[in-house]
């Protein structure tokens, strides 16, 4: 099965949603997203309210979707995001991505906005699609729902769903896509993709691809050959095939701290002292003492398992393994050492859909407040809480952290283009805080992860402490970004291709073996840079400057004690990213 169709559905037809089917027409060739943000920079007014009937909501398969590519399987899910008020892609993980492509579908595309508050399931198949209204499922969290389809449609099926923060329309919610257990847990986290979800009225999206089968490539035995040689590449890697899979992406905390640049109590200090309480080997070890797993993986055909499965004391499921991320916005930056405090919250983030990156930043803007104490985990479970129900206090804290910042009056409040930064401090990593700044994304660490080359020697050194090299290395790192979010492949793969050649060639040769059209190490290039370009065209249309290329004024104040130093890339040389595409 090609992957050549549409699914456009209007949620603003007379008497009840429309379904059409199209052609791949201008898009053609496109997947991940390359095809979210060309949708959206084409047909999105760039001036419309993120919540009205003239966004859309696009969610598109990658390239290599649904084909027999290991790390295939990501999801790109774009829109105008509520969040930074420019153009978003929301990359998730978990089953609906390969689902999707297995059924032949590129892109679906939900536009318009219901004339009423009636709620909406869409179901997908091998027969085709329907959408019917179902407002039994109102308000609620991702886990009852997803059991409440499994009750209706079995078990070999995948969703993509919104909790009660997505209905409620908050900034920070997300779309939850389903695990190969069936478990919500992989989430297009970033830009409050849930909120426009939710103002489209759909609660959720049942895939079933019964009857599908692998994408068959256009040339077997070269794809065949360059599956082998990708694959060999991500298993040599020592991150990929050792690090990751053993402690997973938590492995992160002990290196990032060690290296002074882990931010704690709200981005004031560099290391956390109870870092070795909440690092991956004590996540791990504690997992695997609770016969839960610290090595799993969110999709079928991932060889890299990073994920895994957190058991409370009694042996009960509780969350999937929190990732470094979470760790670190729910632990150290609100200064909480408590591993079962972290997977309560990530559990109850999954379950309202809110992205835990948002929420722990927050919750960690409150404190400084003086709403609570750090280290406060009673205190900080209590105010997701109040997100899930809809609070006044909780409504604050789901809008993100600039609302909450704002809200409380706080100066210090890590976020660019609205959007809370990750667990880096950009005066340790000054190549991740070049990123953070000029990615059209707003603050994402995963837009060009420097971090890589920064502190892990993956691809070259670049010294992190200084401004040298930061800008060229960013704006490398998000062109080649771009271009693996577009092929639907894993983040972390990049670990790899930075590294060895041979698995750079084979990732290219992949998509030449499937589509059976040319494709180069230069034609990948160009894919990630027609990317970027549509995305800062939008971005620039929507009203947003090279003034909004910049981090917070604190940055280039307060020095970062661990290293005594600020932000030091000047913001002629952060202009520069952009003048170079």
């Amino acid at each position: 099965m090609t992957m050549n169709k549409i699914i456009r559905i209007n949620m603003s037809a007379d008497q009840a949603p429309s379904i059409t089917e199209e052609g791949l027409g201008n898009y053609a060739g496109l997947g991940g997203r390359a095809m979210t943000s060309a949708v959206v920079s084409k047909e999105v007014p760039p001036l419309c309210h993120p919540l009205g009937e003239d966004n859309k909501l696009v969610i598109a398969p990658g390239i290599l979707s649904g084909s027999a590519a290991v790390m295939s399987g990501r999801l790109s899910i774009g829109c105008k995001s509520p969040l930074t008020g420019g153009i978003k892609e929301s990359n998730a993980g978990g089953q609906p991505s390969q689902m999707l492509g297995r059924l032949g579908y590129a892109a679906i595309i939900i536009e318009g906005k219901p004339k009423d508050d009636t709620l909406y399931k869409i179901i997908i198949t091998s027969q085709g699609i329907t959408i019917q209204p179902d407002n039994s499922l109102r308000m609620l969290g991702n886990y009852d729902l997803v059991s409440k389809i499994k009750e209706e449609f079995g078990e070999k099926i995948a969703c993509i769903s919104i909790g009660p923060a997505g209905e409620m329309k908050m900034s920070a919610a997300t779309i939850a896509c389903t695990d190969p257990e069936l478990r919500p847990t992989r989430h297009a986290g970033r830009g409050g993709t849930g909120a426009v979800m939710g103002a489209k009225g759909v609660k959720v999206i049942v895939i079933d691809d019964t009857g599908a089968s692998f994408r068959p490539p256009s040339d077997p035995d070269l794809f065949k050959e360059a599956n082998k040689t990708f694959t060999k590449g991500i298993k040599e890697h020592p991150v990929t095939g050792e690090g990751l899979p053993a402690l997973g992406t938590n492995v992160l905390t002990n290196v990032l701290n060690e290296a002074g640049a882990y931010p704690t109590f709200n981005f004031k200090e560099g290391r956390f002292k109870s870092a070795a309480k909440i690092s991956g080997e004590a996540l791990a070890e504690l997992e695997t003492t609770r016969n839960g797993k610290a090595t799993h993986g969110c999709q079928r055909g991932c060889i890299i398992q990073c994920s895994g499965i957190f058991n409370d004391k009694d042996g009960n499921y509780v969350s999937k393994q929190p990732e470094y991320e979470t760790v670190w916005a729910h632990g150290g930056n609100c200064g909480i050492d408590d591993l079962d405090t972290i997977a309560k919250l990530d559990r109850m983030d999954d379950d309202f859909g809110v992205d835990t990156m948002e929420m722990g930043t927050a919750i960690a803007v409150a404190m400084d407040a003086g709403l609570a104490a750090f280290g406060d985990g009673e205190a900080a479970i209590n105010m997701i809480k109040e997100v899930g129900k809809g609070t006044s206090l909780g409504r604050i804290i789901g809008n993100g952290a600039a609302f909450t910042g704002k809200a409380f009056g706080v100066e210090r409040v890590p976020v660019v283009k609205g959007q809370a930064m990750a667990a880096y401090d950009p005066r340790g990593v000054q190549g991740i805080g070049v990123t953070y700044a000029t990615s059209p994304m707003g603050a994402d660490h995963t837009a060009g992860y420097s971090v890589a080359t920064n502190i892990l020697g993956i691809g070259g050194n670049v010294n992190p402490l200084l401004a040298e090299g930061q800008v060229d290395l960013s704006r490398n790192l998000q062109i080649a970004t771009a271009g693996l979010d577009s092929l639907g492949l894993c983040l972390f793969v990049a670990m790899a291709i930075l590294d060895n050649p041979d698995a750079f060639g084979a990732m290219v040769t992949l998509v030449k073996g499937l589509t059976g059209k040319e494709f180069t190490p230069d034609d990948f290039n160009a894919l990630g840079l027609s990317v970027l370009k549509n995305e800062r065209d939008f971005n620039l249309r929507a009203g947003l400057t090279s003034k909004d290329d910049r981090l917070p004024e604190f940055f280039k104040k307060e020095k970062l004690a661990t290293h005594d130093i600020v932000f030091m890339v000047e913001d002629e040389d952060l202009d520069q990213v952009f003048d170079k595409i």
